[in-house]
């Protein structure tokens, strides 16, 4: 495994990170565990959650996968990066929130950490990540919380996810001035298909040395051999919501008809390759997997030894044409 900073923090973490979305939805706990044991064992240590997953009637039931597998000792806590995610409503009836539980309201942000705390039978949080940005409360509000968890050793640096790079630049000159370490990471969208992140986000990011951490590198299979697969008459991702949406329409079907046809003639596997292609980007600490089995573990971790060549890569720029930096992209 290969490890890089995680911004311009001094935590150094692995440059595949661990996505858990999956344990306890598709993937049952044993099964979550030994694919967590694999990761491991591979050199994996940044292990990524939220609050809310294990959706419905079951959230937070991923946390709780996560602490059982803690709770199995050999030194399993002390080496892993853990990453969690603030702002859901918890409640599990899928009603309207009691007032003050969602949101980062400090009062909320309290009272999720203890509670992701619990359910993942650890003492504290390396990184600690706002999932959504809170348009109702104020910003210094949000740090003097965050502050305080610091204090108390509950939370070691914070993170973001899904923010625009307005809102990563207003929260860390407001950390800044606060005297508070502000973001040092920012989880957003972001794959040779969906490159618009590149307008504003990752500069941002890279501008306040924030970690740029993809989710869905693989836009939900899309990315995979999703055609391929379709010729060989093998289940795909893409047999249902987005992805199929987006393979419906002809110039997107073109697109990644081209994509594999590329990978086809260089001998690439289609979804190593769209992992070690964010691997070059500048910015990029590393893609969150989701695997739901051992097998597609496997397969992540051969893209962090993959490769690419000039020629691939400029031959997938003209693909997936990025949109160019802004304000020039949308200006002129």
């Amino acid at each position: 495994m290969k490890y890089t900073q995680l911004g311009r923090t001094g935590l150094k973490v692995s440059r595949i990170v661990l996505g858990t979305m999956n344990f306890g939805p598709q993937t049952d706990e044993a099964d979550s565990h030994t694919i967590m044991d694999a990761a491991l064992d591979a050199g994996i240590n940044l292990v990524d959650t939220a609050n809310v997953y294990g959706w419905g009637e079951n959230k937070g039931r991923t946390e709780e996968i996560i602490g059982n597998w803690f709770a199995k000792g050999g030194d399993r806590r002390d080496k892993v990066v853990l990453a969690t995610k603030v702002f859901g409503n918890m409640d599990t009836g899928g009603g309207r929130p009691w007032p003050n539980h969602d949101r980062l309201s400090a009062l909320n942000i309290r009272r999720a950490v203890d509670a992701s705390l619990k359910r993942l039978k650890t003492d504290y949080i390396d990184l600690y990540q706002f999932h959504h940005i809170d348009r109702r409360t104020p910003v210094d509000e949000i740090w003097q919380a965050m502050d305080v968890l610091v204090q108390q050793g509950k939370v070691l640096y914070v993170g973001s996810s899904n923010f625009p790079g307005w809102k990563i630049a207003q929260m860390n000159e407001a950390a800044g001035r606060r005297g508070s370490y502000g973001l040092v990471s920012e989880q957003c969208l972001y794959n040779l298909a969906e490159r618009r992140a590149e307008m504003e986000v990752i500069p941002a990011a890279r501008e306040y040395g924030l970690g740029v951490v993809p989710w869905s590198p693989l836009s939900g299979g899309l990315l995979g051999g999703v055609i391929r697969k379709e010729r060989e008459g093998g289940a795909t991702r893409s047999g249902a919501g987005r992805s199929a949406q987006a393979l419906a329409n002809t110039e997107v079907r073109g697109q990644i008809q081209a994509y594999e046809e590329l990978l086809g003639e260089h001998g690439l596997d289609p979804g190593e390759t769209a992992l070690a292609w964010l691997l070059t980007r500048p910015g990029v600490t590393g893609p969150i997997v989701g695997p739901r089995t051992a097998d597609q573990l496997a397969s992540a971790l051969r893209a962090v030894e993959l490769e690419l060549s000039d020629t691939v890569l400029a031959a997938l720029d003209e693909i997936f044409p990025g949109p160019g930096p802004a304000p020039e992209a949308f200006a002129w």
